[in-house]
């Protein structure tokens, strides 16, 4: 009788494939679910942004929006608190129409609108600011 220890080396790649393939599923669905979640806090941004704009057009003499493209800016004169770091995953960006843009740092260029008359309130990513 053979005395057989261990695993052969067929049983071995057959475990390591199919690890392989729950790790590729793994990993897509971690990319989708980040990137769903980095849409949301632009979006969520966004609508402070849109509230911050009011605040400042009823404090403001004559009536106008704050612009600038600048975070430091932005966080300063309608006292917010965006992410201001070089590790930031959006950019922000506010024009005196009252019109608000998160545009996405990556490969992607994803950008995300609100402007202060949008009925719904709801950011959307195909319309335009000035």
């Amino acid at each position: 009788m053979i005395n057989k220890e261990g695993f052969t080396i067929l049983e071995l790649l057959i475990v390591v494939a199919i690890i392989g393939i729950l790790a590729s599923l793994a990993i897509v669905n971690y990319v989708k679910t980040k990137e769903y979640a980095l849409d949301k806090e632009a979006i969520s941004n966004l609508k402070i942004i849109q509230v911050a704009e009011k605040s400042y057009y009823m404090d403001s003499v004559p009536n106008t929006y704050y612009a600038s493209s600048v975070i430091a800016d932005i966080n300063s004169n309608l006292k917010l608190s965006l992410p201001s770091s070089s590790q930031r995953s959006w950019n922000y960006q506010v024009w005196d129409t009252g019109c608000g843009r998160a545009t996405r740092n990556g490969d992607d260029g994803r950008s995300w609108y609100l402007t202060i008359d949008d009925v719904d309130s709801k950011p959307d990513s195909g319309a335009g600011c000035p």
